[in-house]
């Protein structure tokens, strides 16, 4: 499963949401995070719809969107997204 985190480089809440993925990553065995930089992949983000930064998006083996989170979700709601994934 795969877990994608948009952010920006000026963005004070994508430094809370790298640690809440990070701390997904660490419980949870075959999860993949990959950070974008909107400003780096503007043609993906728009193309996904990302409004605004941090943004969270959880997906299942298939690339099937399970979860989204525009903004910083708890390490609980993380999880049980990630869950959902599986």
């Amino acid at each position: 499963m795969q877990l994608d985190l948009w952010t920006s480089a000026f963005c004070a809440p994508c430094a809370a949401a790298r640690r809440v993925s990070a701390e997904a990553a660490a419980l949870v065995p075959g999860l993949t995070v990959t950070e974008r930089d909107v400003a780096a992949h503007p043609d993906d983000a728009e193309g996904l719809g990302i409004r605004s930064t941090p943004t969270i998006i959880v997906r299942q083996d298939d690339g099937a969107e399970v979860f989204r989170s525009p903004g910083v979700p708890t390490r609980d709601q993380l999880l049980l997204a990630v869950a959902k994934a599986l």
